[in-house]
């Protein structure tokens, strides 16, 4: 039985976890990088039973699924993956399974884009490196506003380091309640646009679907203080990319920190590549050794149990 292992780029997928239950019934073909050409894709997968991706570094659309006959079982790490055609999958009798994984990395790497920004990082360690010293100034984060779109898991816990930070935090989502904010010490905003007006930095931790894509248009980030940081360690799709673009070549806002984009990996001449009030980073919110260590144990786990038959953390369900 083939199976393939797509998209490991740091080359890691065999060191995470103990793959030798499933070696012997299973022949592993790691690959580590991107297939951009989709032909090339099919033909290296067309023999596979089992495939495991990583998020969504490459989906599976009903047109892929439909060009791999043999597919039976597809991995996928974490429990949610909006870039697999759930519908699709099932018609075909192909079983999606997801997996658990762990430690708090996109809340790190949130405060890591906020502190960036707020302090220059990136030019200040340029300036650093071609000879310069102190060409910029701070922005304080004691007595700020955080505006958190979403107080879910990642939110709350945003949230509570905003806080350690002396900052005021408030939060808005179409379900969010008075009491699940009050929980978190967090003020519940009276509506979306009172959240942008308010807010000195505004971060996005909501789940993409219908309802929230493109949530924040033109209008949205026009509401926004030009003095005003945008972070997204969420989905590209929330924001609209034109809008956003348009906003920080113009000083709408003074800039963004973005994990995530519609189209990954990003082209080699996209914009945000080299806007200066942009500080991006490659999906890496979910990259880091905990996560990794409990995503490929619960990949070997899946397999394990979909070849004794009964397969378990079964997505679409």
């Amino acid at each position: 039985m083939k199976c393939a292992v797509l998209d490991d780029y740091q080359n890691v997928a065999l060191s995470m976890a103990d793959w030798s239950s499933v070696q012997e019934r299973v022949e592993l073909q790691v690959y580590n990088h991107h297939f951009e050409d989709r032909d090339e894709l099919v033909s290296a997968l067309q023999d596979c039973e089992i495939i495991v991706i990583m998020r969504e570094r490459t989906p599976f659309r009903k047109e892929l699924l439909q060009r791999l006959p043999n597919l039976k079982l597809l991995v996928t790490s974490g429990m949610r993956n909006a870039s697999i055609d759930l519908a699709a999958a099932a018609e075909q009798g192909i079983t999606v399974c997801g997996t658990k994984g762990g430690g708090e990395g996109t809340t790190e790497l949130t405060w890591a884009l906020i502190l960036g920004l707020a302090r220059k990082l990136v030019l200040e360690n340029e300036a650093v490196r071609d000879g310069g010293w102190q060409s910029t100034i701070g922005v304080d984060l004691h007595g700020k506003r955080l505006g958190l779109l979403g107080l879910g898991h990642i939110g709350t816990n945003v949230a509570r380091i905003g806080q350690a930070f002396g900052m005021q935090v408030m939060a808005w989502s179409q379900n969010l309640t008075a009491e699940k904010a009050a929980a978190a010490g967090v003020t519940l905003a009276s509506s979306k646009e009172e959240l942008l007006e308010s807010s000195d930095i505004v971060s996005v931790h909501l789940v993409l679907g219908d309802r929230t894509r493109g949530l924040i248009g033109a209008r949205e980030l026009e509401r926004m203080r030009p003095t005003a940081f945008l972070i997204n360690t969420s989905r590209g799709p929330i924001v609209d990319r034109d809008a956003l673009l348009e906003a920080l070549r113009s000083g709408t806002i003074a800039g963004a920190g973005i994990d995530v984009f519609e189209q990954e990996p990003l082209p080699q001449d996209d914009p945000f590549r080299s806007l200066p009030n942009v500080l991006a980073t490659p999906h890496i919110g979910y990259v880091t050794e905990a996560a990794y260590r409990g995503f490929y144990k619960g990949i070997v786990e899946d397999i394990e149990a979909y070849l004794a038959g009964s397969p378990v953390n079964v997505l679409g369900k």
